[in-house]
């Protein structure tokens, strides 16, 4: 496999494509909906709730922890995790910037 090269590119550059990694399974999108709707959990109701096998569920929790939009605190035997808020707003400020940006009123072809 080849080098990525993330040093020729900006920090935002980046950024904004750790994040979109977040977004890049749908799996991923749905613990982040989940954690958003119940404010926190425990993996074993994800399992329930998402309808995947709990190694598949564990390797996306730790992505998102990763990638910093999730945290998680154990408790007893289990994990709780939930949406790190700090990161979280920090990333939509970021990809906000990026999507906003206007495309020109001038016909490129």
């Amino acid at each position: 496999m080849g080098i990525t090269k993330t040093e020729i590119f900006t920090d935002q550059q980046n950024q904004i494509a750790i994040f979109a990694k977040a977004f890049g399974h749908p799996a991923r999108v749905a613990i982040l909906q989940h954690l958003f709707k119940i404010n926190s959990c425990i993996c074993g109701d994800l399992v329930e709730e998402i309808g995947l096998a709990q190694p598949t569920i564990s390797q996306h929790l730790k992505e998102l922890k990763n990638l910093g939009l999730i945290k998680g605190n154990i408790e007893g035997t289990s994990i709780c995790y939930c949406i790190d808020k700090d990161n979280w707003t920090n990333m939509k400020e970021v990809m906000l910037q990026f999507l906003d940006q206007d495309i020109s009123k001038e016909n490129c072809c």
